[in-house]
């Protein structure tokens, strides 16, 4: 599988959640929050028609100014960020420059519910080694050790990793 902005997104979120998607082993759609994440995005996305699809990757929103992605949460703003970061290097490999807009539909961490980004030189040499350690993480012979963490219980994954 080709590296994409939900792999990156993992990648920060959780290395395992990462391997197990990034080798094909989808457990998403029984998911209830992910279902909820994505009734989200759609009802937000009604009518809009905004959604474009370029090669692997899913923008949600792309204006002449921003490229906008939406998430159900702030919960993990970091792999967020660098999803969209992610998307807005290969939008520039195709010629088309825009700054880079987080919306937050709940906020939990956060009291911001819009979060402005620009790519600059360092963010996409870094995303270069990301890219590179996410090839060799889906290349590995055994899955990455489990987080551990009080979110895994919200996760799609966590019958895999505990049941």
């Amino acid at each position: 599988m080709r590296v994409n902005g939900t792999l990156i997104n993992y990648y920060f979120h959780c290395k395992r959640q990462c391997y197990l998607h990034g080798n094909r082993m989808n457990l998403e759609d029984n998911s209830e929050i992910v279902k909820i994440g994505k009734a989200l995005h759609e009802e937000r996305a009604q009518g809009d028609n905004s959604e474009i699809a370029i090669e692997n990757i899913r923008l949600d929103k792309l204006t002449k100014e921003y490229l906008t992605e939406v998430k159900k949460s702030d919960a993990d703003i970091e792999a967020a960020k660098w999803q969209l970061l992610y998307y807005l290097k290969v939008l520039k490999e195709k010629g088309v420059e825009r700054k880079g807009k987080l919306e937050f539909i709940e906020k939990n961490i956060s009291n911001k519910k819009t979060v402005i980004l620009e790519l600059t030189d360092e963010e996409e040499q870094q995303l270069d080694k990301y890219v590179t350690e996410i090839e060799i993480l889906l290349d590995a012979a055994e899955v990455p050790d489990r987080l551990n963490k009080a979110g895994c219980k919200k996760c799609a994954y966590y019958e895999y990793c505990y049941v």
